[in-house]
């Protein structure tokens, strides 16, 4: 967004909605000079750093959560941090995939990024799930849709896999929040969770309760995924974290050098395939998005990327 673009925006919030827009356009402006300043340097590791035999990725996963939560969950060990070359899940595609050659990679993603910024002919094979496993009444894809398709990846192909779960991301599928799933306010923008927080509609307790939950309800599919998967060394990771109001940043913007959103856990362990669960099955070309016809930036926006 140029200045004049965001002033002239300015100009119509200030109009519409008195000192609630002053307030909207001046984070606004903060984010774009965290942003010039965060564009300026070079950030984060790339994955293919660190050996590893299949990746999960949980998107938007804090390093302190993934802590929190790691007592009760039995294949996490110990959580390293990890520097991340993203704040956004396109920056981090981009980062980690758009110059390597990926074609030892089979890929298996839930987040529609990849519509724009994955190169299918650059992998082994992209299983882009968010196509056709999408459920409208979430706004999201659910992550046993994900557990399926990796198990069957996993199985048929000895490359290394990546897994995209769209959790912790919002919305939170067991404990959704009032304007968990994107509506328009009176601009006619799209606000989600991040913004009502902000706006102290939403309190951090409650964010943090339903991030929390959405991260554990994950997990427990990535546990399915680990019963049914041969990986002698798997990472957990993330592609970026999320502010919670840390020097007042909330959600995830690009380009943003603060540190809870460049660093993300690093939870190593492993799998193996006890063949306890078969995986739905499912055909190339079926729909299983529920009837949805939605466009890639209908996806997107859904999720609070635009």
């Amino acid at each position: 967004m140029t200045f004049d673009d965001w002033l002239n925006e300015s100009s119509d919030r200030i109009r519409a909605d008195g000192w609630r827009g002053v307030d909207k356009s001046a984070y606004e402006l903060y984010k774009g000079v965290l942003r010039r300043i965060g564009e300026r340097r070079e950030f984060g590791e790339s994955i293919y750093d660190h050996r590893w035999d299949a990746l999960v990725v949980l998107d938007g996963c804090r390093f302190d959560c993934m802590c929190e939560v790691a007592p009760d969950v039995p294949f996490v060990d110990r959580v390293w941090r990890f520097d991340s070359a993203g704040t956004r899940s396109d920056e981090w595609m981009r980062a980690n995939f758009g110059t390597r050659d990926c074609s030892d990679t089979v890929h298996v993603t839930a987040n529609p990024n990849s519509a724009r910024h994955l190169d299918a002919d650059n992998f082994a094979r992209l299983e882009e799930v968010w196509r056709d496993g999408w459920d409208d009444q979430l706004g999201t894809v659910p992550a046993r849709t994900v557990t399926d398709r990796a198990i069957a990846a996993g199985r048929e192909d000895p490359d290394k896999l990546v897994v995209h779960y769209m959790q912790p991301h919002f919305p939170s599928i067991p404990d959704p929040l009032p304007g968990d799933a994107m509506s328009k306010d009176e601009f006619g923008e799209r606000v989600g969770v991040w913004e009502r927080l902000r706006r102290g509609d939403l309190t951090r307790k409650q964010v943090w309760r339903s991030y929390r939950d959405n991260l554990r309800y994950a997990l427990s599919e990535v546990e399915v995924l680990l019963d049914n998967l041969d990986a002698e060394r798997v990472v957990i990771t993330a592609d970026h974290g999320n502010g919670f109001g840390e020097w007042y940043v909330y959600g995830h913007p690009d380009s943003t050098p603060i540190r809870v959103l460049r660093e993300v856990p690093w939870v190593i362990t492993s799998g193996t395939d006890t063949g306890s669960y078969d995986p739905e099955e499912w055909m190339e070309g079926e729909d299983a998005s529920n009837g949805s016809n939605a466009s890639v930036d209908e996806r997107l926006s859904a999720l609070g990327y635009r």
